[in-house]
């Protein structure tokens, strides 16, 4: 039996009263990698907003972990986030503290409260991205590459039900982009659910999976063509 973690039904997503996407269905199942492409302003940025209640949903029915994007509250939205890593472009880490501070803050700011506990899961996520060994450091002395693969361990906290990947390799270069999608590919064989917005073709090709386009107003599955 396959888990259904987001579901979409004839939604349309609004910025700024501005229609940005109609008509958007679209399921996602536990364990799956989905790429959502599109140019800039074509809107996959507030499509992922949706999902993770950055955006009201006033048109059609979206849920997602469990969570009903119509009529969810205000004060729930934190614990929607709880369940879902979400790892942005611009990896926004804590610049004044360390990156063991940085994942200590989030475990205490969703209520992990034992100092052993705490520890362990910093060392186990921090281990998952290959960054054991940097956890005394902080973001400045980490290179872009490094400073992402924080911002992934920080999403891998709760262990979410599903990461939201919103243009991860956009700020690196694309040898660093290979190693940080190796992370992500790492995770996502251990179960984990991704949903990854980007413009970098040159992943796709190198790690087809099934791809959603943002054109004109629309989000439809696109078919990779089988390179020989």
């Amino acid at each position: 039996m396959s888990e259904t973690v987001l579901q979409l039904k004839n939604v349309t997503i609004y910025q700024g009263g501005n229609m940005v996407l109609s008509e958007v269905n679209f399921e996602l199942q536990k364990g799956d990698f989905v790429y959502l492409i599109g140019k800039t302003g074509s809107g996959k940025s507030s499509f992922m907003k949706t999902l993770y209640g950055d955006l009201e949903l006033t048109e059609g029915e979206g849920s997602v972990v469990g969570f009903n994007l119509r009529t969810i509250k205000e004060k729930d939205i934190p614990f929607l986030r709880r369940k879902l890593g979400i790892v942005f472009q611009d990896f926004k880490l804590l610049p004044d503290r360390t990156i063991n501070g940085n994942l200590e803050f989030v475990l205490k700011a969703t209520g992990w409260k034992e100092k052993d506990k705490i520890k362990d899961r910093i060392e186990q996520v921090l281990d998952k991205v290959g960054m054991k060994t940097k956890g005394f450091k902080f973001p400045h002395e980490l290179s872009g590459g490094e400073q992402q693969r924080i911002a992934i361990a920080r999403a891998l906290l709760n262990d979410p039900e599903l990461i939201l990947a919103d243009e991860p390799t956009g700020n690196l270069d694309p040898q660093t982009s290979i190693e940080v999608m190796e992370v992500l590919q790492d995770i996502n064989k251990n179960g984990n659910t991704i949903l990854m917005a980007t413009h970098d073709y040159a992943l796709l090709l190198k790690y087809p999976s099934k791809t959603l386009k943002c054109d004109e107003n629309k989000v439809f599955e696109v078919v990779q063509r089988k390179t020989s």
